[in-house]
């Protein structure tokens, strides 16, 4: 059994920023990443809105991030959180790597996205349906496919997509989008990227894999065939806190709640970055909930009964 004075959930940018300002405050510190280190932000192509960074991949930031938090002493273990619960004056954490205690943990465990509820949406996964441009924009090139979404993420992996495929269709609910103007900007001027507004996917069908679509006008009802060799996902996410104990407060949607400290209603756990309640979930604001994660959970650790090993 491991024990550390701090077990931060989630290698992302929130996590790693917190073990950053953990360690440097001398708190010998465990972060669990259950995939890969940056966490769905080593999936993005192209950042061009993190300050210092006029323009950088999601791989570059997360490379960076993962050696400094190293450099200040974390420990970085490729593991997942089963269960979290109290334990004495400090926590036990169930994970895959094992049984681990610490004084005090920061949830940072980011969310999955969400896929849609239409016939042969699951089927599919794997074989044409997929939530990550830059991962599968590789196994579609020169070919028609078909990104689902309005949002921020939607428009940039639907410009990511356009890289490879000879067309992309984007697909939204809604008869305008949600994305920043100048990503609207961008993608309107992409002559790659046909958009089908106040549409909804119906059904994905094919044989094997991913072969059409069927595409609901929600004005006038008609529903339109598209081939297309893949359907990209980008509908929304939702929190990863199933290894959360009951007492910790969550709002609508099981975002975690907390204080101006980032402390949740259980003293000693704490939360940040895109688990948490919030109304901007961005990697600036990731790195800033992570920092204020990990000074005030050094702050609580002095002034608990914890034996921790600093």
């Amino acid at each position: 059994m491991g024990k550390y004075d701090l077990i931060v959930i989630g290698g992302g940018p929130a996590g790693l920023t917190a073990s950053i300002y953990a360690s440097r405050a001398g708190l010998k510190t465990l972060v669990l990443e259950q995939t890969i280190s940056g966490g769905q932000m080593r999936l993005t192509g192209i950042i061009e809105n993190y300050p210092g960074f006029p323009e950088v991949t999601g791989a570059e930031l997360s490379d960076a991030m993962y050696r400094q938090a190293q450099r200040q002493g974390a420990e970085i273990a490729s593991a997942s959180a089963r269960s979290l619960r109290k334990d004495g004056d400090g926590f036990a954490i169930e994970a895959s790597s094992g049984s681990h205690q610490a004084g005090a943990v920061i949830s940072a465990s980011g969310t999955y996205h969400r896929n849609l509820a239409c016939r042969g949406a699951e089927e599919y996964v794997g074989r044409g349906v997929s939530f990550c441009a830059l991962c599968d924009a590789g196994f579609v090139r020169n070919d028609t496919v078909a990104a689902v979404g309005g949002g921020n993420s939607a428009l940039e992996e639907a410009d990511y997509l356009a890289r490879f495929a000879s067309k992309v269709y984007v697909i939204h609910r809604r008869d305008e989008f949600r994305a920043d103007k100048a990503l609207q900007a961008r993608a309107l001027a992409n002559p790659k990227l046909e958009f089908l507004l106040s549409s909804e996917v119906e059904a994905i069908e094919g044989s094997d894999i991913v072969e059409r679509i069927l595409v609901r006008n929600k004005k006038t009802g008609e529903v339109t065939p598209f081939a297309v060799g893949g359907v990209f996902m980008f509908v929304g996410s939702a929190p990863n806190t199933d290894y959360l104990p009951p007492e910790v407060d969550t709002a609508e949607g099981g975002w975690i709640k907390t204080d101006a400290r980032l402390q949740t209603s259980v003293p000693g756990i704490f939360a940040a970055g895109d688990v948490r309640d919030t109304d901007l979930r961005q990697i600036a604001t990731a790195t800033a909930d992570g920092a204020r994660a990990g000074v005030n959970a050094a702050r609580f650790l002095e002034g608990s009964v914890w034996k921790g090993l600093s």
